[in-house]
């Protein structure tokens, strides 16, 4: 994984929130099935992402590319955005639980 990968999926996160309006309050996961599986996906990339730094904290220095761990971080947060992308036609309050 180098620098470029991780510059992508930059570029990719500014496109799909480029149509979304500020975030103002919590999301709840779901909304359409889409972006269910989104949330999850972003949930086992989280996960990934906490373990590959525990794995870290375990080795010498230099001996793990972090390009690769900025890579996870920005795979999940494009995956929160794909994910809101996909709920943007929903109900503000059914995302959010809260009244507009």
């Amino acid at each position: 994984v180098t620098s470029a990968h991780v510059d992508r999926l930059e570029i990719a996160i500014d496109a799909a929130n480029a149509d979304l309006g500020d975030l103002r309050s919590f999301v709840l996961p779901g909304g359409t099935a889409a972006a269910a599986w989104l949330h999850m996906a972003r949930t086992v990339c989280r996960r990934t992402e906490r373990r590959a730094w525990e794995l870290v904290a375990d080795v010498e220095e230099g001996a793990v590319n972090e390009q690769a761990l900025k890579y996870l971080n920005r795979l999940s947060d494009l995956l929160f955005m794909l994910a809101r992308y996909e709920d943007r036609a929903m109900p503000f309050e059914r995302l959010t639980g809260d009244k507009a």
